[in-house]
């Protein structure tokens, strides 16, 4: 049972939106270009950008009209066929896809009532393991800022294009590895 829909489509009050722009930015326009105002490059580019934004308006109104079958919806929107669903390369791919997903979503559900007991369950193993005994490869890294001493600053003058610059000598410390 589809509901007949007259010249203009489901989607009436984008089109009419999109009318409304384009007139409103021609006009706008139009007034820029013709009438002797002050603000005239205003009004043209206020005018091209309302004729640009009726642009959307229109999208709208021919997506909403686009008419699909719906045998063509069939695999798109789960509506899957009754008869000849599970024969041939197509159910055979359907079955392998079902087979791995269902897989997939079984081996997030493994450990007594789903992700929030793994969760409890790998933190109670991680401080376990941190308490009974010492992990190797973990070093443990102490860092302190050091300030240089007995470093005076120093500046060094540079020539540049006959012009001479002074600029403060830097220093950096380095620690051994």
């Amino acid at each position: 049972m589809e509901a007949e829909y007259r010249a203009l489509g489901r989607c009436v009050c984008s089109f009419w939106l999109a009318v409304a722009f384009d007139i409103v930015g021609l006009t706008v326009l139009l007034i820029g270009v013709f009438v002797n105002v002050f603000f005239y490059d205003l009004l043209i580019y206020a005018g091209a950008i309302v004729i640009f934004l009726s642009l959307i308006w229109w999208v709208f109104w021919y997506s909403g009209n686009i008419e699909v079958p719906p045998v063509e919806l069939e695999d798109d929107v789960g509506l899957l066929k009754k008869k000849g669903s599970g024969g041939g390369i197509g159910g055979a791919v359907r079955r392998l896809s079902n087979r791995v997903s269902n897989g997939i979503r079984s081996s997030f559900r493994r450990n007594d009532g789903g992700p929030l007991s793994s969760r409890a369950s790998r933190a109670q193993r991680s401080t376990a393991a941190t308490r009974g005994s010492p992990q190797t490869g973990q070093v443990d890294v102490a860092m302190e800022t050091v300030a240089p001493q007995g470093i005076t600053p120093q500046t060094a003058v540079s020539p540049v294009a006959g012009c001479e610059v002074e600029m403060p000598h830097t220093a950096m410390e380095t620690s051994p590895t």
